[in-house]
């Protein structure tokens, strides 16, 4: 019973677009269109950060269980180019760069000055940018469907109500029979663009966590390179 019902519902709904106003049909048309389009956003995105896990599961334990920095570069530069791997190659070759000698363990070669430290913390966090740059990609996409969606919906309505108090002033009649036809068609884009927001809003605020929490793993190994790195004497 509740699945016909459902089914009659949405029959009623796609008859009244399809025998609705130009303006009405080219809302939905566009509110289709942006739900589309977030919806392939949101299947990539999930993906992708579920990668990111993973990724960073098998960061850590290669890097985990290397002994020195030097293992641990080895270790990182036999894996496939990740966020993470490319941080830390990117740290460390910074450093060798800078302090050639002093990247050997057990070397006694001076490390990095305060402002040759400093300089590799912002090697780092430059780096840490471009990655999240990357991973943040489509992320304001659809924090732009979840806040245009609902006023492109408005906008339906208002236009709609409008018509169809213009037709009931041409035609004469004011009863609800000539009126709730025209309003319920108007009140449908409302509906449309809500249903186009709120899983766009709910994807938004779920992918920015993922998002946050990619970021703190960064800014982790940054400081763990460093500390590693101190703790050994090199810098």
């Amino acid at each position: 019973m509740i699945i016909q019902t459902q089914h009659s519902e949405f029959a009623i709904a796609w008859e009244m677009v399809a025998e609705g106003t130009a303006s009405t049909k080219i809302i939905m048309a566009v509110l289709a269109i942006l739900s589309l389009a977030s919806w392939a956003v949101i299947v990539w995105k999930i993906m992708q950060f579920r990668r990111f896990r993973a990724e960073s599961d098998s960061f850590m334990r290669r890097v985990g269980g290397a002994e020195t920095t030097d293992e641990a570069f080895h270790a990182v530069s036999m894996m496939d180019a990740t966020p993470f791997t490319r941080l830390f190659q990117r740290g460390l070759g910074f450093f060798r760069e800078m302090r050639p000698g002093a990247a050997r363990a057990g070397s006694e070669l001076r490390g990095l000055s305060p402002a040759q430290l400093e300089v590799l913390r912002m090697v780092l966090e430059k780096e840490e940018g471009e990655e999240r740059d990357d991973a943040a990609r489509g992320v304001g996409w659809l924090a732009i469907v979840a806040t245009v969606s609902p006023l492109l919906g408005l906008l339906g309505t208002v236009l709609g109500v409008m018509t169809s108090f213009i037709g009931v002033a041409q035609a004469g009649s004011s009863s609800i029979d000539a009126v709730a036809p025209g309003v319920a068609e108007a009140l449908l884009t409302t509906a449309g663009g809500l249903v186009v927001a709120i899983p766009a809003a709910m994807a938004y605020n779920y992918l920015t966590g993922k998002l946050n929490d990619f970021m703190g793993e960064m800014e982790g190994i940054s400081s763990e390179l460093i500390a590693t790195l101190a703790r050994e004497g090199r810098i």
